[in-house]
């Protein structure tokens, strides 16, 4: 069966992966990072309203993804002294510059990625 698949794959050994490609998803590819850069893409948002828009995740995971992304430069935090005092959270340059990878992604989830599971008739983007 192995011998029928590599002949089917018709290519040589696989490539090493490239650094930048390696440097994205050590980011990007971790859970929850993609959906808040994408939750942040339409504009600015406070950390409640982040929270709201991505269901799932939990008040210490946010805040640790957020860090990560404004260590990484993707992501600045605004505080404005109150009272109340307010924490805004908006994407970089660097951060919204993904926004045509994130819609060609999407686009593509949606032809190559059949809904399953609790959620599929569930409409998203």
């Amino acid at each position: 069966m192995a011998e029928k698949q590599q002949d089917l794959h018709g290519a040589g050994p696989c490539q090493p992966v490239g650094d930048g490609i390696t440097r994205v998803f050590a980011l990007l590819g971790k859970r929850w990072t993609g959906l808040i850069v994408a939750a942040l893409m339409p504009h600015p948002a406070h950390f409640v309203d982040l929270r709201r828009a991505i269901p799932g995740i939990s008040e210490r995971m946010l805040s640790d993804r957020l860090t990560e992304l404004a260590a990484a430069g993707l992501v600045l935090r605004e505080v404005k002294e109150g009272p109340p005092l307010r924490v805004t959270y908006r994407l970089t340059d660097a951060g919204a510059a993904l926004d045509p990878a994130l819609r060609e992604l999407a686009a593509w989830a949606k032809i190559h990625l059949p809904r399953s599971g609790p959620c599929a008739g569930a409409e998203r983007e």
